[in-house]
């Protein structure tokens, strides 16, 4: 079966698609990714390519389009009944949305080739955790995502998944995914896949944004020409119209339009915290610890030994109503909820918020740290929302239960003894 030429750049993770697809339905497929063949951002900009790609992308208008163009004659891997090809497309659609968007935000910059953005950085990472905690149950009970064999479904997500193991999920981050780590090690140490990817090592380390290689991979600006040297007589006239496009008219007043006006006559929030004296003890050099390190050897042992004591204070909270709970991925949605609607409050706070469990027979419990020694929810109208449907007890730090459970929470491993249930899933508020 001829398939054509596949036009990419090296190491395009999205065409390791169409070629593992390729590998898989038999098609000859030719691949053009190095010159002179195909050059990125030269080839693809002539009328030739253009004429044949309208958009001027590598490959077909989409590489789902080229791996579901290469797989037409081979049924099992699309999908045998229409339930299955149903189900396949479904997964492709989840790669395309749920992983590709956050994997790049948190992998890009560590490979140079987006600027790094904390925020992004760490949404992304919670954007990730949320996907791998929908595959690791959907994977609990089945070695491949549809049917018992290969599909375009393990092409496509497992592809769209690649980077990120190869370049920031430590083993610390995988950890509470294992079914889902199993099913990708199966995946790419298929022949198949191991015909275009090679042999796949699984990230030691969580890579970092390293600032001189995202600056050293920046295009380089052309030095502007020198100007000749005049004479004297030839520089005056010159110099008097400088002179006068320096003389700038004053700038007409900036017309405000209703909406601002409203909101710069808004008085600004005061500080909740304002009242609380300095602490030496810096959160985000903890979370810092706590997201790049070890959590049982690096993190905790960090935070014991800089917590003030004073200055902050560990509280432990409990949802009231859990015969309310059915579906574990409702209840999760709660925690989520609370901590988006908590977004102000990330720079005084932390907290791991548990669900343990099964459907209809689960329980949220957490714990939290925060600035001073009240609970603060009752400081802002904005917090309020949700905290109502906790119960709160207030921690000794210093006593041995309040290190357990900051143990058994901060790294979601232990007996858990107060709860009676299983661990289920985790999210962290940082």
């Amino acid at each position: 079966m001829a398939a054509g030429t596949l036009y990419t750049y090296p190491e395009n993770w999205r065409a390791f698609k169409a070629q593992i697809a390729a590998q898989y339905s038999g098609a000859r497929l030719k691949v053009a990714s190095n010159s002179p063949a195909f050059t990125f951002g030269q080839t693809n900009r002539t009328p030739a390519f253009l004429n044949n790609f309208p958009l001027g992308k590598v490959g077909l208008f989409s590489k789902c389009d080229i791996a579901h163009h290469l797989l037409m004659s081979n049924e099992a891997l699309r999908g045998a009944s229409p339930q299955a090809a149903a189900q396949v497309l479904q997964w492709v659609s989840f790669a395309d949305s749920e992983i590709i968007p956050p994997a790049s935000a948190w992998v890009f910059p560590t490979l140079g080739i987006m600027q790094f953005n904390k925020q992004a950085t760490e949404q992304a990472k919670e954007d990730v955790k949320r996907a791998f905690t929908v595959l690791n149950q959907h994977l609990n009970t089945r070695t491949f995502l549809v049917g018992e064999r290969v599909s375009l479904a393990d092409i496509t997500v497992a592809c769209s998944m690649l980077w990120l193991y190869k370049q920031v999920l430590e083993p610390s981050f995988r950890q509470p995914y294992p079914n889902v780590t199993r099913w990708f090690v199966t995946c790419v140490n298929q022949p198949q896949f191991k015909a275009v990817l090679g042999e796949v090592k699984l990230c030691e380390k969580m890579a970092q944004f390293d600032a001189k290689k995202f600056a050293d991979m920046q295009p380089k600006k052309d030095a502007p020409p020198k100007k000749e040297k005049v004479g004297k007589e030839a520089a005056k006239p010159q110099e008097k119209k400088e002179k006068k496009k320096e003389e700038k008219k004053p700038a007409p007043e900036e017309e405000i339009d209703e909406c601002d006006a409203v909101l710069a006559a808004e008085p600004k929030t005061k500080d909740p915290f304002a009242h609380l004296a300095k602490s030496a003890f810096v959160m985000d050099e903890f979370k810092r610890k706590y997201s790049n390190e070890d959590t049982m050897t690096v993190a905790i042992p960090h935070f014991w030994e800089n917590f003030d004591h004073e200055g902050f204070s560990i509280w432990y909270c409990q949802y009231k109503y859990p015969e309310e709970l059915t579906q574990t991925f409702k209840s999760c949605n709660l925690i989520s909820g609370m901590f988006q609607r908590l977004d102000k409050l990330r720079k005084n706070a932390f907290a791991s918020v548990i669900l343990f469990g099964t459907n209809n027979d689960s329980s949220i419990s957490g714990l939290w740290v925060f600035r001073g020694q009240d609970l603060v929810f009752p400081l802002s109208p904005d917090w309020q929302i949700d905290y109502e449907s906790y119960d709160w007890r207030k921690l000794d730090s210093k006593s041995q239960e309040c290190k357990t459970m900051v143990k058994e929470y901060f790294a979601w491993e232990g007996d858990f003894k107060h709860v009676g249930k299983a661990f289920n899933q985790g999210k962290i508020f940082k």
